[in-house]
């Protein structure tokens, strides 16, 4: 049977509406990325799920706790730290115009190898693929028959993906995640992974889908 991961991005914040790096910065949902997190449960309510995992940030964990709520039972949502995002250090608050003014050659540098190179007191990509591929590689371990939701950032689920399908993750950047999309893995063993879905918002109504980046 194996473990099928539902990677969830978590919802709407207010540092995505006005697309400010968010990284470790503890921002909360939006009353949209709520009404976008109860639109996927809504979706996954007669799915049964042997657990659900966010990381230790609170826009994942509400995300996780609204994703559940229509499952009819007591859910406890466990936390994973090494899902948390990308540490983006000095960024972190910035937009990408104030990026491009304040660190133009550092930027320059983490476009093109994203993952040896070092954010100003953050992290690499390098780092974050390590961190986060164990924390789910420790979730599937645990669930080897069962359906599990991790509900993550976008940083953390392009760097699993791309990890487990044996990407070049300097390339990241071309995988797109919305909030609240559904991107679902089965794991018939850690090294026979196979991507069912990826980045699916067909749960999100009119007025809850994530507008396209200009």
């Amino acid at each position: 049977m194996g473990c099928r991961i539902y990677l969830v991005r978590h919802g709407e914040t207010i540092w995505n509406k006005d697309a400010r790096f968010q990284g470790r910065a503890d921002i909360p949902l939006s009353p949209q990325g709520m009404e976008q997190a109860r639109a996927l449960g809504h979706r996954l309510k007669e799915h049964r799920f042997g657990a659900f995992f966010s990381s230790s940030l609170s826009r994942a964990r509400l995300t996780a706790e609204l994703v559940a709520e229509p499952q009819g039972r007591p859910v406890a949502v466990e936390v994973a730290k090494g899902l948390d995002e990308l540490s983006f250090g000095d960024w972190e608050g910035l937009t990408i115009k104030q990026i491009k003014e304040q660190y133009s050659d550092e930027l320059a540098a983490w476009w093109a190898r994203p993952l040896d190179t070092r954010i100003p007191g953050g992290e690499t990509l390098a780092e974050l693929a390590e961190r986060s591929t164990a924390a789910l590689k420790a979730i599937v371990d645990q669930h080897p028959d069962e359906h599990v939701v991790v509900v993550a950032h976008g940083g953390t689920i392009k760097s699993v993906v791309g990890t487990v399908l044996g990407l070049d993750l300097n390339q990241y950047w071309r995988l797109r995640q919305d909030n609240a999309s559904l991107t679902i893995i089965d794991f018939y063993g850690w090294d026979k992974a196979i991507l069912m879905l990826y980045n699916d918002i067909s749960h999100l109504g009119s007025g809850l889908v994530p507008p396209v980046p200009r």
